[in-house]
């Protein structure tokens, strides 16, 4: 698994300098909530079990770099909804195409069997019960 994590930040860097795995997640979900408008920080914090401070920093470079914008959100005057940029998209497009080619060449070796095998047991894990180790409350 630190291997794997490994490999997955270094990716991340050499696709932009500025950007961390942490930033693509959350432009993905971004690209994911586009047809309701967009959704808060705050939002993005507990989907992901981050903590507030950590979101907040990471949609500063992101805006900064133009990859997202803040509109101000329906019936709140204090929040703001958070969106996808047009050049958000396209980065994000560049890293997914990057990340498959790259999975893609990582198991072209494979059997049919075994990249079953793989993508049933990363499932598996996926969607098993959390220990609440990658919750808010224990990132402290």
């Amino acid at each position: 698994m630190t291997v794997f994590a490994r490999r997955a930040r270094a990716f991340a860097g050499r696709l932009h300098p500025e950007l961390t795995l942490v930033s693509y997640t959350l432009l993905a979900h971004l690209e994911e909530t586009e047809d309701s408008g967009g959704c808060l920080a705050k939002d993005l914090a507990a989907h992901y079990g981050l903590d507030k401070s950590t979101v907040s920093r990471q949609v500063q470079t992101l805006e900064r770099l133009g990859f997202l914008e803040r509109l101000p959100a329906p019936g709140d005057h204090r929040a703001h909804l958070l969106r996808l940029t047009p050049a958000g998209a396209e980065i994000l497009a560049q890293v997914t195409e990057s990340r498959h080619a790259a999975v893609s060449e990582r198991l072209s070796g494979w059997s049919e069997e075994d990249v079953a095998a793989f993508a049933e047991l990363l499932t598996r894990y996926n969607s098993g019960p959390s220990s609440g180790v990658d919750s808010p409350e224990t990132a402290h």
